[in-house]
């Protein structure tokens, strides 16, 4: 029986098939498209598949947005994907459309231990709730908790509840924000526009610290996240350094915030495609003192375990997971 998944983000969906019964830890053919190519999902199924019937049994698709009644309507693409249509396009009943953090909940039970990286090992709760955080494009947020036999996971949207700024810096960078947007959520800081937005904040304040090889290396770049955190992790330019110090800083305090939320006394997982590029800051403390600066309750977050998915392909295999159980029920 072969399983069609797919992780659908805003700036690349992956498909891939796998063979139920077999190791779902690694898809049989896969393949990345960049999401603002297509008009939609169906159009990038059709583009996988081609012409060919590969026996689909069984498809799940982990999309980046919030799922209402088996509909999508993407947040970062003009697209709107229902499970009814997906149906009807792959002539098929079992199809499932769940966020995307909730297939990276599901994809966790298929890393290996090389595939994670512990950032403050903590003393969990056996089967104590469990909170998930991810930087990419946008920020997801979700949570598992325990059912008696197994985790269930539950979908939440928190990435775009209010930025909460917690001292001068960050009420200015607010200050800032709300000169670009009228509401401004922690996605707007925490994604890779976010780290622009941080980056243009403090060039904004200091506009003669941005050296001329940077601006002409920005201008001629097609990833400005990715050419500041790049920087920034060399040494190179001081206002990279900054702002990324500033990015993970927030990062950290708001994986803290969803640790309370959650009360995830068994643990945090921080995944998303910023989070294995920027691992060796991760790892210099920032992130962690952040986290655990919670007051009264910092006991609470300090125990739990804190760990980074270094695997891209998570919520890929979490779609595939979850597509075999809507087999087996």
């Amino acid at each position: 029986m072969t399983i069609l998944a797919g992780d659908i983000g805003g700036t690349k969906t992956n498909l891939a098939l796998f063979q139920d019964g077999q190791d779902l830890s690694s898809p049989n053919e896969e393949r990345s498209f960049p999401s603002a190519e297509f008009a939609g999902l169906d159009a990038v199924i059709t583009e996988f598949l081609g012409s060919r019937d590969p026996n689909i049994t069984s498809a799940c698709f982990g999309i980046a947005g919030p799922v209402i009644d088996g509909v999508c309507r993407t947040p970062n693409l003009p697209w709107v994907v229902s499970e009814t249509g997906l149906k009807e396009k792959l002539r098929l009943e079992p199809v499932r459309l769940i966020n995307d953090l909730e297939a990276t909940a599901y994809g966790i039970t298929s890393l290996k231990s090389n595939q994670l990286i512990t950032l403050n090992e903590g003393d969990p709760s056996e089967h104590g709730n469990i909170a998930l955080i991810a930087a990419g494009t946008g920020l997801g947020q979700a949570a598992m908790v325990w059912d008696g036999v197994h985790y269930d996971v539950v979908a939440s949207e928190g990435g775009h509840s209010d930025f909460a700024p917690r001292n001068d810096i960050e009420i200015d960078l607010l200050r800032y924000l709300l000169t670009i947007k009228s509401r401004v959520s922690y996605e707007r800081v925490l994604s890779g526009p976010g780290l622009v937005n941080v980056y243009n904040f403090l060039k904004s304040n200091c506009p003669g610290d941005e050296p001329g090889w940077l601006a002409e290396e920005l201008a001629a770049s097609s990833d400005h996240p990715m050419t500041i955190s790049k920087n920034a992790l060399l040494g190179k330019a001081p206002l990279c350094v900054k702002a990324l110090d500033l990015f993970v800083s927030v990062y950290g305090a708001q994986a803290g915030n969803l640790a309370l939320t959650f009360k995830a006394t068994g643990g945090v997982y921080v995944g998303g495609g910023i989070a294995p590029k920027i691992i060796d800051k991760l790892k210099d403390g920032t992130f962690m003192t952040a986290f655990k600066d919670k007051g009264r309750l910092s006991p609470l977050v300090t125990a739990a375990p804190v760990t980074v998915i270094m695997n891209p392909k998570t919520a890929l295999l979490g779609a595939a997971n979850f597509a075999a159980r809507q087999i087996i029920t």
